[in-house]
């Protein structure tokens, strides 16, 4: 056993898919499994006991389930852990919540045993950056911000978009946001668009969390819908979010199709792809915001932004779950501005204040 190999705990309380998932890992000469659970207790024990670099977790366990394993692990021993979920409606709400509890990132558990060697690859890549990652354990929001916030809601209402934000986000991002959206101002006057690295089946569980947090109403964007000021709109999994503009009755519009292509960069959403249609429509009335993730999605179309006079941050080391995208923005130049994840939503809030006053200007 190498010592550099990533060291991980398998906790899955079938015999078959532990098998499965040690033989997907080990096929990895990153990785070694050092032992398996078959129960939430032994789980537990074992990540005090064995203290692995990484725990894959299933969300349905005996004894104590997956997200009481969570809680008691990251109060007894922190640890990356990342979830192994099923594709359900609640495998998505509570997978959700485990990344919004501490877990670094997870994998969509196939519906047949046939497709479980499918997720092979993704996995591995998976474990091996959640054992570079940072922990970030965030108390979740208090009911009574929640109310709070439902309380603040309100859009700008219809209305030509005068500026759009987007946002660019993988590891770690679902935490960010959480983060992000509750600051952001009831009566914003932008549109924004989040492109989270998310599979089909997750997204609309998302934006539903995220709706749930903001003063401002999020969903998942279908095809056709408009940009809207207030408006923030996940980019669907499995789809690329595309932007184009129309004109009726002189007033222009701007509006969301969704194109199934080939992944890019490994990925569908990629943020480069919206990026790329943001910067032709808005220029330097767009904001662009590159949160923690692994990769470089978002560089290119982020330094694209910046010729035409964009805004675009880049969320800081210090912060960042996974330092990568923020880092390949950084590097390609097409920021020179790194920010710590609290300053983000005054940042945005600033943004659209200073474009809603040219666009007053403009009329």
């Amino acid at each position: 056993m190498g010592k550099d190999k990533v060291r991980v705990l398998i906790a899955d309380d079938s015999l078959y898919m532990r098998r499965m998932l040690r033989q997907m890992l080990e096929n990895d000469p990153r990785i070694c499994v050092i032992d398996e659970a078959v129960d939430g207790l032994e789980a537990v024990a074992k990540c005090i006991s064995l203290n692995p670099d990484v725990l894959v977790l299933d969300v349905e366990m005996p004894k104590l389930d997956g997200m009481a394993v969570l809680d008691d692990v990251m109060r007894k021993r922190p640890l990356p852990v990342v979830m192994f979920s099923s594709l359900t409606q609640r495998g998505s709400h509570v997978t959700l919540e485990a990344l919004s509890m501490g877990a670094v990132d997870f994998v969509p558990k196939p519906d047949s045993r046939d497709a479980i060697s499918s997720v092979g690859d993704e996995l591995c890549q998976k474990v091996v950056h959640a054992s570079q990652a940072k922990l970030r354990i965030q108390e979740p929001l208090r009911r009574h911000e929640r109310e709070r916030a439902k309380r603040r809601r309100e859009t700008a209402g219809k209305g030509t978009v005068e500026s759009l934000v987007v946002i660019g986000s993988s590891t770690g991002g679902p935490q960010a946001l959480e983060s992000i959206i509750p600051g952001l101002q009831p009566n914003l006057s932008c549109a924004i668009i989040i492109c989270q690295h998310m599979p089909a089946g997750f997204t609309s569980s998302f934006a539903q969390r995220l709706d749930s947090l903001s003063p401002l109403t999020v969903r998942e964007a279908e095809y056709e819908d408009i940009l809207e000021p207030g408006l923030i709109l996940v980019a669907k999994g499995g789809y690329h979010l595309r932007l184009d503009k129309s004109k009726k009755d002189d007033r222009e519009s701007y509006h969301v199709y969704l194109e199934e292509g080939a992944p890019v960069h490994g990925v569908r959403p990629s943020v480069d792809i919206t990026l790329f249609d943001a910067v032709t429509l808005f220029e330097d009335r767009l904001m662009v915001v590159i949160l923690t993730g692994m990769g470089f999605d978002g560089a290119k179309g982020a330094w694209a932004a910046r010729q035409k006079g964009a805004t675009v941050i880049c969320q800081d080391q210090d912060t960042s779950v996974i330092w990568g995208m923020p880092k390949a923005c950084y590097e390609a130049g097409a920021s020179d501005t790194l920010v710590p994840l609290w300053q983000i939503p005054d940042m945005i809030n600033e943004f659209c204040q200073n474009h809603t006053k040219r666009g007053l200007s403009r009329r």
